[in-house]
């Protein structure tokens, strides 16, 4: 992945095919990033691409303050949290079609991998919106807590708390559905 800020710079510049690194370089993450909102993988889409108009149409400022990525991903939270507030619904859809299959492992053994990470991402869209957000931000995209605080909209330390919170509720979770998942 190239470095976001320095296409963004190129596209504000006139290279108009900077936007298509971009597009390229985050759609995936944020796409799924945004799933963590609205629970709609296809509806996770369009936001992913309104969220890119914003940057194509609007040209909003990247001031450097932080990652390019963390504020990217703030662009779409907020392009997200807009669209529920106008639907007022959540919907759910399983996310069985997301996961690439690595091709040194056994089928079988993929299988089973990928059954434990859809039963996982379900369980994790069943606790509280800020309990998936922080936990899909650390664990799947790789944020840091500042990062993630930026992009929530929270200080580092209720960051931090959420996590462990949300930690908590998905081991509650997973345990109540009968389910031992280690590492939590």
């Amino acid at each position: 992945m190239k470095n976001g800020a320095e296409c963004y710079s190129r596209f504000l510049s006139g290279d108009k095919n900077a936007i298509e690194e971009i597009i390229r370089d985050y759609k995936d993450g944020l796409i799924f990033y945004l799933f963590s909102i609205v629970g709609d993988m296809q509806r996770s889409e369009e936001l992913a691409i309104d969220t890119f108009i914003t940057l194509f149409t609007e040209q909003p400022k990247f001031k450097g303050e932080g990652a390019f990525k963390t504020w990217l991903y703030a662009i779409g939270r907020h392009i997200a949290l807009d669209h529920r507030r106008r639907i007022k619904r959540v919907c759910e859809v399983p996310l069985e079609d997301a996961y690439d299959l690595s091709s040194e492992e056994s089928i079988e053994q993929s299988y089973i991998r990928d059954e434990e990470r859809i039963k996982l991402r379900r369980t994790i869209n069943k606790l509280k919106p800020d309990y998936s957000q922080v936990l899909y931000l650390i664990y799947f995209e790789g944020f840091d807590h500042n990062e993630a605080a930026k992009i929530m909209k929270k200080s580092k330390k209720q960051v931090i708390d959420l996590l462990y919170n949300a930690k908590g509720a998905l081991k509650k979770q997973l345990e109540k559905e009968g389910y031992d998942y280690d590492g939590l």
